[in-house]
């Protein structure tokens, strides 16, 4: 049996995904496959490498930092993007407040994260690196639109994974996974609305029509692919871990208190339901 780990994005609010892989590390379950998009795989990798509150260290600690985020980082023509990042990607994991490359090239399973590729509109899923210290591909699975530049891999142009698959449970089943659990960021009564900024999307991606398209159609996408994962649930297909509610915390969220908070209820609701992810994984 093949167990797989799906983690929603989400930027900050993906603290709460850090505090479910906290008490699932806690209780040392491991899965065979692991897919994430955005920050859920960004910060997804410290749980691969075992490294028990390492995302909760990083926000608490950062997150009210200019140099960790601000609109003064977007208007760095070197950097083009809110967050700092050479500071979140490079000074952070490889200087500041350490990532074990060697722990996460150690796990023994797949990890893949998800990019929106712009000239398709459609998700690519790619291999995450094991000891590359500065991570095109962890960058550009955050990139939101708007807030980011556009990252070439391999040739094609990407964005965030999120606008073309942001909760990759058939891509986990298609890796040959037979149990799957996935953790959501957004509380179960939770509709995603249309981009308000849309006209600015179409205006900033015009030569990107497939990926215009793509933003256009995912909040449709998004609210019927929930659907669908909670009848599963049901059915017993997938196990689902939510956040009761997200406690005020935005995806640029700066206040620590706040985000220690969402990663207690992330940390808990694992705690809470491990002996019935032991069962589920078979462990």
């Amino acid at each position: 049996m093949k167990t797989g780990l799906v983690l929603e994005g989400g930027a900050l609010r993906a603290i709460f995904s850090s505090g479910v892989c906290d008490g699932m590390l806690e209780g040392n379950i491991m899965p065979d496959y692991l897919v994430g998009v955005s920050a859920g795989i960004a910060y997804g990798v410290s749980y691969l490498s075992r490294q028990p509150r390492r995302n909760l260290e990083v926000v608490t600690t950062y997150a009210p930092d200019r140099r960790y985020m601000g609109m003064n980082n977007l208007a760095d023509k070197n950097n083009r993007s809110y967050f700092g990042l050479k500071f979140a990607y490079d000074t952070i994991p490889n200087e500041l407040i350490p990532f074990d490359y060697d722990a996460f090239a150690a796990y023994p399973g797949q990890v893949e994260a998800v990019v929106t590729n712009l000239n398709t509109g459609e998700a690519d899923y790619m291999e995450v690196a094991r000891r590359e210290r500065n991570s095109p591909l962890l960058q550009a699975t955050c990139a939101m639109p708007l807030m980011f530049p556009i990252y070439h891999i391999n040739g094609q142009p990407y964005l965030d994974g999120g606008v073309a698959d942001s909760i990759p449970w058939k891509h986990a089943m298609e890796q040959g996974c037979d149990r799957v659990m996935v953790v959501m960021t957004h509380p179960r009564d939770y509709v995603r609305k249309g981009e308000k900024l849309m006209p600015l999307i179409r205006k900033t991606y015009r030569e990107y029509p497939n990926f215009v398209a793509a933003m256009e159609s995912r909040a449709q996408r998004y609210n019927e692919d929930r659907e669908r994962i909670f009848e599963l649930e049901r059915q017993g297909k997938l196990l689902v871990i939510a956040p009761e509610s997200t406690m005020g915390v935005s995806r640029t969220e700066r206040d620590p208190d706040k985000l220690r908070l969402l990663w207690g209820h992330g940390y808990q609701a694992a705690v809470d339901r491990l002996e019935e992810i032991r069962a589920f994984f078979g462990c």
